[in-house]
């Protein structure tokens, strides 16, 4: 089973810390996110594989948007 991760609110994305591929546990920071000069970490909510990045560097992504997908 994969789990999305999607934007919880309007962002600019400053920095993806993970890669497709990579293994990562519960509470690893996967994106950071730029809101009102405020630096939001994204985190998985589960451990598995990444199998997805949706985002580059610069996007902005809107609240619901696709981050990742951890499988």
């Amino acid at each position: 089973m994969s789990d999305e991760i999607r934007a919880e609110m309007v962002a600019n994305v400053w920095k993806i810390t993970t890669e497709v591929g990579a293994e990562v546990n519960e509470g690893d920071t996967l994106v950071i996110l730029e809101s009102m000069k405020m630096e939001i970490p994204v985190i998985a909510e589960s451990e598995g594989t990444v199998s997805q990045i949706a985002v580059s560097e610069g996007d902005v992504v809107q609240e619901g948007d696709l981050i990742a997908v951890i499988g």
